[in-house]
């Protein structure tokens, strides 16, 4: 915890040293939440909150209005959530931050979340794409027309892969507009539009307007309603590239998402040219990590997904100081689905089961989110225990090898393996890929 002078410090002084503190600390939430102390003040470093400080009930209200103040918000309503932001330099650093506000019964909570969209600039291939996933990435934005759907849960890095998918496109010849809510990353050469639904700006409204202002490639932030699925949809079987958000899942559950949007099915099934699906996990710190045997239940799901046998596995070993609680930043587990023919026939049929798509999607070229989270344990990216808790694992696998308490099996282990070796990640011998981005474009 860092305590922090309230008496003899400024408040607005103390509330750019906690911003300024969460950005040095790579955060991407700040939490100020109401406790009967006043509030208490979490960071969230690598998806997982922990706490930073206490703010003295005294100092509460205070530090409360200093932030919806610099957040261009309200600052005399404190019953209705509000929405803001800022954007500003602080200390020689650019900050862009989005602000929520909401009324609790201990008082108001505000969450800043930490904007860093740099990752976007450093092209595809630093999205953790697998050669064959980032062949089917740039084949999906090399057609003329056609919808991209980028998937997930919030806070995947979804608008982080799209805005990377536009930068790499955003070129002279090119006409790019993209209306969004909101704009999270402005970007030169596009033509971006914020929705305002006060003054009847909606995304349907907006994209009318677009399909009127000649563009190559369109990008809706989000779709949220029928009306926004079904003009994107009908906006890329026109001639044009159309990307999206969705928040779902996996690549079946989004095709079930937009039928249950009334999108039709013949529309749907030309337009879709494919969908990438997206969690995040904790990466690994490559500077104490260290191996340890599998446990039982770890082997046979390898062995069920991967069928691999696997003797050893990448794990935690306490923390250094180049890392938290042994990890440092986080990876991108995808499952990448470019649509074929067989699954555009499928789509088109009523009489199709869902049992029957799924097992046309999963039987196609596609490694699932749990194959491409298991494969990077294999590397050393990431935990087992990391994939187990972000991706599903079939109940009937769980049922069928899960048969005494993983975790304590995995505590044993680690208690038998205390004084192992660190690996050094200077000698560490570079895990040969199978196969290169060339080889793999040559066999799909």
């Amino acid at each position: 915890m860092v305590e922090y002078d309230f008496k003899n410090d400024e408040i607005a002084n103390i509330a750019n040293n906690m911003i300024i503190y969460a950005v040095s600390k790579r955060a991407s939430d700040i939490h100020f939440d109401p406790c009967d102390q006043g509030l208490k003040v979490r960071l969230r470093i690598d998806g997982v909150l922990q706490d930073h400080a206490i703010v003295p009930i005294a100092y509460q209200k205070n530090l409360t209005t200093r932030l919806k103040l610099i957040s261009n918000m309200n600052i005399t309503e404190s019953r209705l959530p509000q929405d803001g932001a800022i954007k500003d330099t602080i200390n020689g650093i650019d900050l862009d931050m989005r602000v929520s506000s909401l009324n609790t019964n201990l008082g108001e909570k505000i969450v800043i979340r930490i904007l860093d969209y740099t990752q976007s600039t450093h092209g595809l291939e630093a999205l953790g794409f697998t050669p064959r996933n980032l062949v089917k990435i740039k084949k999906m934005i090399e057609v003329p027309n056609g919808i991209i759907l980028i998937t997930g849960a919030t806070g995947t890095g979804k608008s982080t892969t799209v805005y990377t998918m536009l930068q790499h496109l955003n070129k002279e010849e090119t006409n790019i507009i993209t209306v969004e809510d909101p704009i999270e990353m402005n970007i030169e050469g596009i033509n971006q539009v914020q929705v305002n639904s006060e003054i009847g700006l909606t995304f349907g409204r907006v994209l009318r307007s677009i399909l009127r202002q000649d563009p190559n490639i369109i990008l809706i932030g989000e779709i949220r309603d029928s009306e926004t699925a079904q003009i994107a949809v009908r906006a890329s079987i026109t001639g044009h590239l159309v990307f999206s958000t969705v928040h779902t899942n996996n690549s079946l559950s989004t095709i079930e998402r937009l039928l249950d949007m009334n999108v039709e099915r013949y529309l749907l099934s030309s337009a879709l040219t494919g969908i990438v699906s997206q969690k995040l996990a904790r990466r690994l710190c490559p500077h104490c990590r260290k191996k340890r045997p599998t446990t039982t239940y770890e082997k046979a799901v390898f062995k069920e997904i991967l069928n691999k046998d696997v003797s050893e596995v990448y794990d935690v070993n306490g923390h250094c100081e180049n890392c938290r609680n042994g990890y440092y930043g986080r990876i991108a587990i995808q499952e990448v689905l470019l649509i074929s023919d067989d699954i555009r026939n499928a789509i088109n049929d009523p009489s199709i089961s869902r049992e029957d798509l799924r097992e046309l999607v999963y039987t196609s070229d596609v490694t699932t989110l749990l194959q491409d989270g298991l494969e990077k344990v294999l590397e050393g990216i990431t935990t087992f225990e990391e994939i187990y808790k972000n991706v599903a694992i079939d109940n009937e696998l769980d049922e069928k090898y899960m048969e005494e308490d993983y975790f304590e099996e995995v505590e044993e282990i680690n208690e038998k393996n205390k004084g192992a070796t660190i690996d050094n990640p200077d000698v560490i011998e570079p895990k040969t890929q199978t196969n290169t981005v060339d080889d793999v474009e040559e066999i799909i």
